[in-house]
């Protein structure tokens, strides 16, 4: 089959690849859709991320969607020509963290397209892919595969917002407007949260993040002190998701967060030095998200049933025998939001 193979930073390549031979609890899914995430982003400009490099060539993607086209013997869960979104996480359940139901801290996880262990576990942006039964979820007959490739982001969302705890009339702060902060935006609102306000640097994401829940979308780069009004009598916001990664966006919110506030972070953009004494003096809740795990089911559920939309977020569909130019285009934040790639 073909799929889209990183050898090299900037060496993306369309290939054949091999097949994975189908275990008696395994499915074969034919993908149809899959998007690219700001981690293959990393491998492709950079080879990896902090310390994970690519040490072999390894196929890209873990948010992908398609139909189960064969099953293995025992398989019980799936049949033939059922739509499926693809749970990337395979943990080992066996773990004292998996066993204590944290599985996204599972010590032996298998994450499709990732790096991290070696051999690479290799990715979905493939024709074919095989994965375990369980990580095979039916979706909705009205649902879209472009809907369907969106569970995962909009999962570690969901599990961010678990980490904040109830939203429910709170005033909400989300810095970086990628597919992640807009998805924590979408999160939040079905939380119920009062107010959200989200900034980013770039006037492209923030028109869209208007467009799925956001009550104000602040441009920093053009109003550095746009945030100052909520930093008064020490500060307004009771949530901040960071999702940009970034220091100085951290930084700048800090003071806007009330004391005994909850700050969510989700960016992942390197160390970072932290206001100390700010977060002492008021007393700031700094809480780590790490994917998710129950939440990939509701994510899938949330938009079978109509009751989260993540369409207006999906700004660009490219064919993936066109790899490099989708990987480009997903790079520039002027034009791009969340780029699939149509198998």
């Amino acid at each position: 089959m073909l799929g889209v193979v990183i050898h090299a930073p900037k060496d993306l390549r369309v290939e054949e690849i091999a097949a994975t031979e189908l275990g008696p609890r395994d499915v074969q899914v034919r993908i149809e859709s899959g998007g690219i995430c700001g981690s293959d982003l990393h491998y492709y400009h950079h080879g990896g991320f902090g310390t994970v490099r690519i040490r072999e060539p390894m196929a890209l993607g873990h948010e992908i969607a398609g139909t189960v086209e064969k099953v293995g013997d025992e398989v019980s869960r799936v049949a033939p020509g059922v739509r499926v979104a693809v749970n990337p996480s395979r943990p080992c359940d066996q773990c004292r963290y998996c066993r204590a139901g944290q599985h996204n801290q599972c010590l032996d996880m298998r994450f499709i397209g990732s790096a991290m262990r070696f051999p690479h576990v290799q990715g979905g942006f493939r024709q074919n892919l095989t994965v375990d039964e369980k990580q095979a979820i039916p979706i909705a007959s009205g649902m879209t595969m472009a809907e369907a490739a969106m569970a995962e982001p909009l999962a570690v969302c969901l599990h961010a917002a678990s980490r904040a705890g109830s939203l429910m009339g709170k005033r909400v702060l989300v810095t970086g407007c990628g597919p992640i902060g807009a998805l924590s935006v979408v999160a939040a609102r079905f939380a119920g949260a009062a107010e959200i306000v989200a900034t980013d640097v770039s006037a492209f994401p923030l028109s869209l993040v208007e467009k799925v829940g956001a009550t104000r979308a602040i441009d920093i780069a053009a109003d550095p002190d746009a945030l100052a009004p909520y930093a008064q009598d020490k500060g307004s916001f009771d949530v901040l998701f960071e999702a940009s990664g970034n220091e100085a966006a951290l930084r700048g919110a800090l003071d806007a967060v009330r004391p005994g506030g909850i700050v969510v972070q989700l960016g992942l953009g390197g160390d970072m030095k932290l206001p100390i004494n700010l977060i002492v003096a008021k007393e700031i809740q700094l809480r780590g998200t790490f994917r998710f795990d129950e939440e990939f089911q509701l994510a899938v559920d949330l938009m079978g049933s109509g009751l989260i939309d993540v369409k207006p977020l999906v700004s660009q569909t490219v064919p993936f025998q066109q790899a490099v130019e989708a990987f480009e285009l997903a790079s520039d934040r002027s034009r791009a939001m969340k780029v699939q790639l149509a198998f």
